[in-house]
C-alpha cells in the first residue's frame, strides 16, 4: 500500500511528458496569494508561450458576482520546488476581459517604469530584506512564546542559536533551501531582534524581476507554513510594545551610483526622495505608522533623515559606500507587507525620471 508521502512525491516524468504549473496571483486585499494549478503538455521555460486562465473574481474580492471572470497573464516562471521534477511555479498579474489591470494588479505600472528606456539604460539593482513573524496557529501569537506571556527582553535573539533563542529555523531553511530551487536570487537569511520573527534577503535583482522574485518568495513561505502548521505573518508591528516591527529594507542603486562618482549620484537621489516623502511613506505598506515611530532602529513616520550607518535613518548609506564613493543605499521606511511592484518601481521613478 502506497503512503500519501509516496504519492505527493511522484516522479511524473517516468510516465508522462506532463508537467503542473501553478498559477499565482495576488488576492483582492493586495497582500492574499492565491494559486491553482493546471495541466501542460510539455515543459514550458517562457513565460509568453503559457496559456492566459481565468478565475472567479467575486471570490477574491476582485470583481462583482454579476461579471466575475479575471483574467491570469502569466508574467514570470520559477521551478516548483514542491513538485519538483519540471513542474513550474507561474507568477501572474490580473486583467479584465477587455484587457486592462484590475486595481490590485500593481505590476502592470511597474513594468512601464522599468520599461522607460531612462530607467532601463540605469539598470537598476535591488535588494529586499523580507522581514516576517512566525506566529502559532489558531491563536496568532509568535512561534516559541508562551501561550498569553512573553519570553524575556530583546537581546540574545538577533542571529541567535539554541532552543531557547531561535523559534522556527526548520520553517526558515526550508524555505532558504526551496526558493533556491526555484531559481529566487535569494542571498541569505537570520534571525531577527524579536524573537520569531526572521528575515530572508533577495537580490541583486534586476527592475520587475525584484517584484516577481519577493512574491514568489512570499508564496513558498507561505506554503511552507501551511505545511508545518503555523501562520507567517508580514505586519510591521505585530506585538505592541518594547519589540521590534518587521520592514522590508529596500537597498537599491543604478548604473550611475556604482561607477565611480556614484556617491555624487546617491547623494542627489536621496535629495529627491526627501521631496517626495509623503508619497512614499503613503505607498510604503498598511500600518507603518505602528512601526515608523523613530524607536527600534526606525525614524520617525513624519521626519526624513539619511546618514552613514545610522539604523536609525529614513535612509541608509553604508560606510563601505561613503569610502568608494560609489555603490548602493538603503531605504529603510517599507513596511513588511509593503507591495514590491509598489516600492522598487516607484524609488526608480522618483530617483530617475522625476524632475522637482
Amino acid at each position: 500500500m502506497s503512503l500519501l508521502s509516496d504519492l505527493i512525491n511522484l516522479n511524473l516524468s517516468e510516465t508522462t511528458e506532463k508537467v503542473i504549473a501553478e498559477y499565482i496571483w495576488i488576492g483582492g486585499s493586495g497582500l492574499d496569494l492565491r494559486s491553482k494549478a493546471r495541466t501542460l503538455s510539455g515543459p514550458v521555460s517562457d513565460p509568453s508561450k503559457l496559456p492566459k486562465w481565468n478565475y472567479d473574481g467575486s471570490s477574491t474580492g476582485q470583481a462583482p458576482g454579476e461579471d466575475s471572470e479575471v483574467i491570469l497573464y502569466p508574467q514570470a516562471i520559477f521551478k516548483d520546488p514542491f513538485r519538483r521534477g519540471n513542474n513550474i511555479l507561474v507568477m501572474c498579474d490580473a486583467y479584465t476581459p477587455a484587457g486592462v489591470p484590475i486595481p490590485t494588479n500593481k505590476r502592470h505600472a511597474a513594468a512601464e517604469i522599468f520599461s522607460n528606456p531612462d530607467v532601463v539604460s540605469e539598470e537598476p539593482w535591488y535588494g529586499i530584506e523580507q522581514e516576517y513573524t512566525l506566529l502559532q496557529n489558531h491563536i496568532q501569537w509568535p512561534l516559541g512564546w508562551p501561550v498569553g506571556g512573553f519570553p524575556g527582553p530583546q537581546g540574545p535573539y538577533y542571529c541567535g542559536i539554541g532552543a531557547d533563542k531561535a523559534y522556527g529555523r526548520d520553517i526558515v531553511d526550508s524555505h532558504y533551501k526551496a526558493c533556491l530551487y526555484a531559481g529566487i536570487n535569494v542571498s541569505g537569511i537570520n534571525g531577527e531582534v524579536m524573537p520569531g520573527q526572521w528575515e530572508f534577503q533577495v537580490g541583486p535583482s534586476l527592475g520587475i524581476s525584484a517584484g516577481d522574485e519577493i512574491w514568489v518568495a512570499r508564496y513558498i513561505l507561505e506554503r511552507i507554513t501551511e505545511i508545518a502548521g503555523s501562520v507567517v505573518c508580514f505586519d510591521p508591528k505585530p506585538i505592541k510594545g518594547d519589540w521590534n516591527g518587521a520592514g522590508a529594507h529596500t537597498n537599491y542603486s543604478t548604473k550611475s551610483m556604482r561607477n565611480d562618482g556614484g556617491y555624487e549620484i546617491i547623494k542627489q537621489a536621496i535629495e529627491k526622495l526627501s521631496k517626495r516623502h509623503k508619497e512614499h511613506i503613503a505607498a510604503y505598506g498598511e500600518g507603518n505608522e505602528r512601526r515608523l515611530t523613530g524607536k527600534h532602529e526606525t525614524a520617525d513616520i513624519n521626519t526624513f533623515l539619511w546618514g552613514v550607518a545610522n539604523r536609525g535613518a529614513s535612509v541608509r548609506v553604508g560606510r563601505e559606500t561613503e569610502k568608494a564613493g560609489k555603490g548602493y543605499f538603503e531605504d529603510r521606511r517599507p513596511a513588511s507587507n509593503m507591495d514590491p511592484y509598489v516600492v522598487t518601481s516607484m524609488i526608480a521613478e522618483t530617483t530617475i525620471l522625476w524632475k522637482p
